[in-house]
């Protein structure tokens, strides 16, 4: 059944500071933000990126992340601190009620004054290991498929914790984010779905992903997202 209202419980920002290896930077600790927060094309007021390669931009404006997902990660990971409260995954957005499962590619949703369109599910990378301070944590949360998703912006606004987000439209009923990622998550090659996913609104850098597999038929190396800078891997 769809759920078409959950609440924004909370909403969160943070700025980019020196990250855990040389030369890199990062604004994954993100903070609770009360009263209203402007919404533009590129995301939240008074919230930054630390690699804007591979970071924000107009197709990864905002990240929402399941607060539901938490006790599952507790269980995994006995109980973390950074489990403790909302913001252990960079997210800006979190709620209760919906699920990587349970939206899908291209939904529109009004949050406050704000509409946004759900533009890609979360590709992991390496900062969520030295956040957490695990490994493989990067790795773990991309095979569990609980990665949280990203939004564009469609229009501006505002918004503030408490607010009602509302699915408004949903052109890709059989394309749940959970579904889509598990394509680009899948070490084997599948021409058919392939070409099925790339008839979908894509971001930019999901097709190019799924038209370099298509035209080379194999998988691209995930190691330098996963793993990072100054991690030896096997040649």
């Amino acid at each position: 059944m769809t759920v078409n209202l959950v609440m924004l419980d909370t909403v969160l920002t943070g700025r980019a500071v020196l990250y855990t290896r040389p030369g890199s930077h990062s604004a994954i600790d993100k903070q609770p933000r009360t009263g209203e927060v402007a919404v533009t094309a590129l995301g939240l007021a008074g919230d930054e990126q630390g690699d804007l390669r591979v970071h924000g931009g107009k197709e990864k404006a905002i990240h929402h992340y399941p607060r539901e997902h938490y006790d599952a990660w507790a269980l995994e990971l006995g109980g973390h601190p950074l489990l403790q409260a909302p913001g252990a995954f960079g997210e800006n957005f979190s709620t209760y009620g919906w699920t990587e499962h349970t939206v899908c590619l291209g939904d529109r949703l009004r949050v406050g004054s704000a509409v946004l369109e759900i533009s890609q599910g979360r590709m992991p990378c390496w900062k969520l290991n030295d956040r957490f301070g695990v490994r493989d944590m990067s790795l773990r949360v991309q095979q569990s498929g609980r990665t949280g998703w990203y939004y564009r912006v469609l229009e501006e606004g505002m918004v503030a914790a408490g607010a009602l987000i509302e699915l408004i439209e949903r052109p890709c009923p059989k394309w749940s984010v959970a579904r889509l990622s598990s394509v680009l998550f899948d070490k084997q090659v599948d021409a058919d779905i392939l070409r099925q996913c790339l008839a979908l609104p894509l971001a930019p850098s999901w097709r190019r992903t799924l038209e370099r597999r298509l035209e080379k038929a194999e998988v691209e190396d995930w190691a330098p997202r996963l793993q990072g800078p100054g991690i030896e891997r096997p040649v």
